[in-house]
């Protein structure tokens, strides 16, 4: 990942709620006719258990 896009997550941390959700709408609205491969089962099923992992995590700091 180029420094670019870590600074760019790092201010997309650092806005609300209801910001993040703007920008993700209007990235999500840019990127909608980019043509993306297809993601292998690998690649969903590790994309997957990072994110059940995340939950996880979250749930444990409650």
């Amino acid at each position: 990942m180029s420094i670019t896009v870590q600074n760019l997550l790092n201010s997309f941390e650092n806005l609300s709620e209801s910001e993040k959700r703007e920008m993700a709408s209007e990235i999500l609205k840019r990127t909608v006719s980019f043509d993306f491969p297809a993601l292998s089962d690998e690649d969903l099923t590790l994309s997957a258990e990072e994110l059940f992992l995340e939950l996880d995590q979250r749930e444990a700091c409650r």
